[in-house]
C-alpha cells in the first residue's frame, strides 16, 4: 500500500517539473527565433501573413503565447512542423520507432557488456585487467559521439567493407520489394511478414550506429558498476558469508552482485532517457531517418515548433523513465523511504 501511494506521490510531482520544463524552453524557443516561420511561406500575401498571426496568436504578449501553446499541448496540437510538412505529434510518431529500435539496440549492447566489465574490474582491483578497463572507460566518457561514428565507418566499411555506412537497409536491394510498416519498428514488421533477409540486412546496418551509441553507456556503468561492487564487497555481511564457508561463485553472484546493481539501476536508466535524447549526432552521421536527425534538421532551418516539440518530447520521456527508476529503486531497496 505504501509503495502505491508513493508511486502516486512521484507521478503528481511530475506534474511541476514538466510545467517548469515547459515554461523554460518555451522561453528560450521566443528568445531564439521567429515563432511564425513554421507557418509563413514566400508566396504568402501579407494579409496572410497577418491571419496568421491572429490564428497562432503570435500578435498577444508571450503569456498569452505560453498557455495557447501548452492548452494546444495538452489537446494534442503541438504545432506544425515545417521542415517535415506534417503536425509535429505526427511527426514524431513517425521517426519515434526508428530512435526506440536504436536505442533499445544500443542499451542491449551497452548494459550487458558495462555491468560484466564493472564487476570484474572491482573483483581484480588494482591489477592490469582493471588498470586498462579503467582507461577504456575514461576514453569511452571523454570520446565524441561523431568522432567514433566517423572511426567505425572508416575501418569497417571503407577498409574492411563488412558493414554498411548508413541507412535503415540496402536501398538498391529493397527497390523493388514493398518495406512493411506494421508498427513502425522495422525489426519487428520484417519478421512479422517473414522477410527474414531484410531483417538480417536492418540488422547489419544497426550495428554502427548501436555500438557508437553504447560506447559512453558501457563507460559509465563500467565506473558505476566497479564502484559500487567495491562498496559491497567491503560491508559486513559479504565477509561473514565468506566466513560461513560458502563458494566464491555464491557470495559474488547472489549476493554481493545483487546489490551492486541497486545504484547501477539509477544510471541505467538515465542512460535509456540519454541515449534517447543524444541519438542526434548518430542518426546525422548514419543517415538514420529518427527523432534525432529530424531534430537536427529542425535547428538548422530554424523551425522552432519543431525543436519546441522535439525537446518536449525528451524531456517527457526523461521524467517518465525518472519515475520508473524511482519506483523500481524503491521496490530493490528496502531501505528507501517510500514517503
Amino acid at each position: 500500500m505504501r509503495l502505491s501511494k508513493y508511486i502516486v506521490k512521484r507521478i503528481l510531482l511530475l506534474i511541476p517539473v514538466l510545467i517548469g520544463v515547459s515554461i523554460i524552453i518555451f522561453a528560450l524557443s521566443r528568445m531564439t527565433g521567429e515563432p511564425a516561420a513554421a507557418y509563413i511561406t514566400d508566396k504568402m500575401t501579407p494579409a496572410q501573413i497577418q491571419q496568421v498571426y491572429e490564428k497562432y496568436h503570435f500578435d498577444e504578449p508571450v503569456v498569452n503565447q505560453y498557455w495557447y501553446w501548452l492548452t494546444g499541448i495538452l489537446e494534442g496540437d503541438w504545432g506544425f512542423s515545417k521542415i517535415a510538412g506534417v503536425p509535429v505529434n505526427e511527426a514524431i510518431l513517425v521517426r519515434l520507432p526508428v530512435t526506440m529500435e536504436l536505442t533499445l539496440l544500443s542499451m542491449a549492447i551497452g548494459i550487458p557488456i558495462g555491468i560484466t566489465l564493472g564487476t570484474k574490474t572491482a573483483l581484480r582491483k588494482d591489477k592490469t585487467f582493471d588498470h586498462v578497463v579503467r582507461v577504456i572507460s575514461l576514453v569511452g566518457v571523454s570520446i565524441p559521439v561523431f568522432w567514433l561514428a566517423l572511426i567505425l565507418q572508416y575501418v569497417f566499411y571503407y577498409k574492411l567493407d563488412i558493414l554498411p555506412a548508413a541507412g535503415l537497409y540496402d536501398i538498391v536491394r529493397w527497390s523493388f520489394t514493398p518495406i512493411p510498416d506494421i508498427t513502425g519498428f522495422l525489426i519487428i514488421d520484417s519478421l512479422l511478414v517473414g522477410n527474414f533477409r531484410l531483417f538480417g540486412d536492418h540488422i547489419l546496418h544497426m550495428v554502427m550506429p548501436a555500438v557508437t551509441l553504447s560506447f559512453g553507456t558501457i563507460a559509465v556503468l563500467i565506473r558505476i558498476q566497479r564502484n559500487s561492487m567495491l562498496e559491497v564487497l567491503n560491508l559486513d555481511y559479504i565477509k561473514t558469508a565468506r566466513a560461513k564457508g560458502l563458494p566464491e561463485k555464491t557470495v559474488i553472484n547472489k549476493h554481493a552482485r545483487r546489490n551492486a546493481l541497486i545504484p547501477t539501476t539509477t544510471v541505467v536508466g538515465l542512460s535509456f532517457g540519454g541515449s534517447l535524447g543524444g541519438a542526434v549526432l548518430t542518426e546525422s552521421i548514419f543517415a538514420l531517418p529518427g527523432l534525432g536527425r529530424w531534430s537536427a534538421s529542425s535547428i538548422t532551418h530554424f523551425d522552432t515548433t519543431s525543436i519546441l516539440g522535439f525537446v518536449l518530447f525528451i524531456a517527457l520521456v526523461y521524467s517518465l523513465v525518472n519515475l520508473a527508476v524511482d519506483i523500481m529503486y524503491a521496490y530493490l531497496d528496502p531501505r528507501v523511504k517510500l514517503e
